[in-house]
């Protein structure tokens, strides 16, 4: 039996997974969605990006969990990522979900086109503000799904996106599905273009935008399955 860690990413909660879970359930396998600290029912709880890989790995040990497939979607495939290595070996694979990757030493907004993001957050308290429905527009949402979004998403604490990474070995050593949503932007970025590189790693697109947990999620429960079986 596997048992998913699902982390949805900026400004979502465990409540993301909702349609994703029973479908891996159905499956015989264990789900766990997990909120980050700061974010839905734990807003208010101070965070940085270490808080949010102290929080996978301790859902992870805390619970025993065995034969782990670690899932990080958009901001959360760089904290997933440097928990993958720290789990050491209850880790049986990564999904990145459109995700960006973790960067030694760099942050989540390394190498975004501008300051905007930075600028917002410290016009906003520090913190990253929610969804507007014009966020979510052109991803193939529908409009009921679209307003689900903004009405469960909460502001995303600033200092995790702006604090660097750290890792202390290669990502490419790790068994990884990249899943990229084609919608969104046809191409990985060129950190995982690279990482793609390793015998260890494997894509697999989905034609729909930034958000399949909600646009398409039995595909990418299907998806999830699928993983385990990838060489």
């Amino acid at each position: 039996m596997t048992n998913y860690v699902l982390v949805a990413g900026a400004k979502l909660g465990a409540w993301a997974w909702d349609e994703v879970v029973p479908e891996l359930r159905a499956a015989g396998h264990e789900s766990h969605a997990l909120t980050l600290s700061g974010l839905a029912e734990k807003r208010g709880i101070p965070a940085g990006q270490q808080t949010h890989v102290r929080d996978i790995v301790e859902e992870v040990e805390g619970l025993d969990l065995r034969d782990v497939v670690l899932v990080g979607h958009s901001y959360s495939g760089v904290p997933v990522g440097q928990a993958a290595e720290r789990i050491g070996d209850r880790l049986r694979r990564v999904v990145y979900v459109d995700a960006n990757v973790p960067i030694d030493g760099k942050s989540f907004l390394w190498g975004w086109p501008s300051d905007g993001v930075r600028t917002a957050i410290e016009a906003n308290g520090g913190f990253w503000a929610p969804f507007s429905a014009e966020d979510l527009a052109d991803q193939g949402l529908t409009d009921e799904q679209i307003a689900r979004i903004v009405r469960g998403a909460t502001a995303h604490p600033g200092a995790t996106l702006t604090e660097p990474a750290v890792l202390t070995g290669s990502l490419a050593e790790l068994p990884t599905t990249y899943v990229k949503c084609l919608l969104d932007w046809p191409e990985p970025s060129d950190e995982v273009a690279e990482l793609l590189k390793s015998d260890l790693w494997n894509l697999v697109t989905m034609d729909t935008g930034h958000w399949p947990m909600f646009s398409q999620p039995r595909e990418l429960a299907r998806i999830l399955l699928e993983s385990v079986a990838a060489p």
